[in-house]
């Protein structure tokens, strides 16, 4: 198979290459340009003649072992970087009058060598979410996708008893980007239990990942969502369908009952939420609170707050005994 021909041929042959599922040489193409192909064996065998189209046989025959190839698609530089270094060896060692024979397969053996020792591709985490840090980049068609999996999480049921407070957490169980996060609440209200979009209005009391109502009443009963999103763009929506149980508090009179009634008017769901800051207590309960970092940082604190105590109870006595 001979390397690409100049010009407007590369376009087209990116083309095929996702049409035709690619030839052997699928990663050569993705980071090798064709002078730089054409550039090495021009060096090994001339300018022009037979020869030479049997060193660019040669060169595509030695990477067909890398067409299935997946990488992380954050490795695409480190994987462009060793490819135009490699290029560079073999311009050496056909200026050295070495053999395109033995310099193409050592030198795809070594590309193979390097990417294995790249970051390995991230798992997709079930079952919901954009998960950009699962990004893989395919050599067979030079292009990159994400994990098979809907932005739609299934809903959480969540049971509180009347005049009780319930929380809610909108996080995932896979990493999200660390900056330009932000999070958008909305409520279905009516008793309904959905994930139709068409059927919630924005929550504009609510922020951050973390939200709570209190007292929890019967019109509270509804689906709850959460929207997760980096720079705009939606990574995860999560579902909270609220259950109230329980019977009217004893001393709610008919008064009460009549106040309400006048305040109907007021869109109740603007102002049922609220942020929900965890105490030290309820975080250290949270499962993926006590990570090692987060132990070793307890203990820090910890030691350092001893050795406090310790320096004031010694700084008393001594002040004691010497006014004694």
């Amino acid at each position: 198979m001979a390397l690409l021909a100049p010009g407007s041929a590369v376009p087209s042959a990116l083309v095929a290459l996702m049409v035709f599922r690619a030839p052997a040489w699928a990663c050569l193409l993705c980071f090798t340009s064709y002078k730089e192909r054409v550039r090495v064996c021009q060096i090994f065998a001339g300018i022009e003649g037979p020869e030479l189209e049997k060193c660019e046989e040669a060169f595509t025959a030695a990477f067909k072992g890398l067409l299935d190839t997946e990488i992380n698609y954050d490795e695409r530089s480190h994987l462009h970087d060793a490819f135009t270094q490699m290029t560079h060896s073999l311009q050496e060692m056909a200026t050295a009058q070495g053999s395109f024979k033995v310099a193409f397969p050592d030198a795809a053996e070594k590309m193979r060598k390097v990417i294995m020792q790249l970051k390995e591709v991230r798992a997709c985490i079930p079952p919901c979410g954009l998960q950009e840090v699962a990004r893989r980049f395919h050599c067979r068609g030079c292009y990159s996708t994400v994990c098979d999996l809907p932005l739609d999480c299934p809903v959480q049921d969540l049971t509180v008893t009347r005049g009780h407070q319930a929380k809610f957490s909108c996080t995932v169980n896979f990493q999200l980007p660390k900056e330009e996060i932000t999070y958008s609440w909305k409520f279905a209200g009516g008793g309904v239990r959905t994930q139709d979009v068409s059927y919630f209005e924005d929550l504009p009391r609510a922020r951050g990942n973390l939200a709570r109502i209190r007292p929890v009443q019967p019109a509270h009963r509804g689906t709850f969502s959460c929207v997760i999103l980096h720079d705009q763009l939606p990574l995860a929506r999560l579902y909270f369908f609220l259950n109230v149980t329980g019977a009217p508090p004893r001393g709610e009179t008919e008064l009460q009952v009549s106040f309400r009634e006048v305040l109907r008017w007021a869109p109740l769901e603007a102002e049922m939420i609220e942020p929900w800051r965890p105490s030290l207590g309820e975080l250290l309960a949270r499962p993926e609170a006590l990570t090692l970092s987060n132990q070793c940082l307890l203990a820090a604190v910890a030691a350092l707050a001893s050795v406090s105590a310790t320096l004031v109870v010694w700084m008393f006595f001594r002040w004691y005994f010497k006014g004694n």
